[in-house]
């Protein structure tokens, strides 16, 4: 990253850079949510995890175009190790879980609530495992966001419990995806680390599917609507943005936009496909904005030390050499 651009994504001078870098966590929320009003769609036309095995390959493809096209450095040993990790927890577990689950029956809003805590567990590994410090506030405002989920969540355990489980597994997988990323692999290359992470994960899934799945499409229309917008828009354009932000911000502080997700995919189901939550799952939704606002307020630094940097360590890398990466 070019140290132009670096004093842009700061919003420290004039111009665009600072703009268009503040707009990038509300773009991540509405593409993110997004994802589970296309899953509904494809999974009604198709088996869930073929589904995902598409979504994995096509993107995994088209995202080593553009790495190669870019000339984008390649992870090697340790590094292409843990974005390996990184793919099957992030992308594997989290998106097999998931889509299986809407396949079940689940609704997409609700899958979205329950993938709303991960801000809680990204939190509570990134202070074990990151050394983040996590403020008060931030605790309160998880709690108040957690309670919103549990509320949204426990009308629907008589829907279909196997599809709460999977929720679960789903949101145990983006949230040590996210943690395993932000501390090995986050200086890896955006571009080529989520290739390698799709490529990864498309043969498990793939395996998954042909042991549990019959194989055959219903509606291809639906089917290629829905897999055009999670490839294009889903996979590559939110992944990237996903990835971006974890390489410049704490984790716990990008794990609290998940808290966003639910109330915009309820506002997306209802306009694109007429599903509708309710009352006592609109105050959980409620409850989450409430966290999210509370969690995400920033603390006035401290000031440190000239020369340290702002995590505290003086063994990390210069500005310098980071852009170098």
């Amino acid at each position: 990253m070019a140290e132009g651009e670096r004093e842009g994504g700061r919003g420290g001078g004039p111009g665009t850079p600072g703009r268009t870098a503040g707009a990038v966590p509300a773009v991540f929320v509405l593409l993110w949510s997004s994802a589970f009003i296309a899953a509904v769609i494809g999974t009604d036309a198709a088996p869930p995890l073929l589904l995902t095995f598409a979504r994995f390959v096509l993107a995994g493809l088209l995202l080593t175009g553009i790495a190669l096209a870019s000339r984008s450095p390649w992870p090697r040993g340790r590094a292409l190790l843990h974005t390996a990790v990184v793919g099957l927890l992030m992308q594997a577990l989290q998106f097999g879980a998931f889509y299986t689950a809407i396949g079940e029956g689940l609704p997409g809003g609700l899958v979205a609530l329950i993938q709303g805590l991960s801000p809680v567990l990204v939190a509570l590994l990134a202070g074990v495992l990151l050394g983040e410090e996590v403020t008060g506030r931030q605790w309160l405002g998880f709690a108040v966001g957690g309670l919103g989920v549990a509320l949204a969540v426990l009308e629907y355990l008589d829907l279909s419990t196997t599809g709460i489980a999977l929720s679960f597994a789903g949101l145990l997988g983006l949230s040590l995806g996210t943690v395993h990323h932000k501390r090995f692999a986050a200086r890896v290359d955006v571009r080529s680390g989520t290739a390698v992470q799709f490529l990864v994960a498309a043969p498990v899934v793939g395996v998954l599917s042909l042991l549990l799945e019959e194989p055959g499409i219903g509606e291809w229309d639906r089917f290629g609507a829905a897999l055009a917008w999670i490839v294009l828009v889903n996979s590559v354009g939110t992944f990237l943005l996903l990835n971006t932000m974890l390489r410049g911000q704490a984790a716990s502080r990008v794990g609290t936009l998940f808290f966003l997700t639910p109330a915009v995919t309820a506002l997306l189901a209802w306009a694109v496909i007429g599903q509708t939550l309710s009352l006592t799952a609109t105050a959980g939704l409620a409850l989450g904005g409430a966290g999210v606002l509370l969690a995400g307020r920033r603390t006035p630094r401290r000031p440190r030390a000239a020369g340290r940097p702002a995590d505290g360590r003086t063994d990390g890398p210069t500005d310098r050499e980071e852009a170098r990466t």
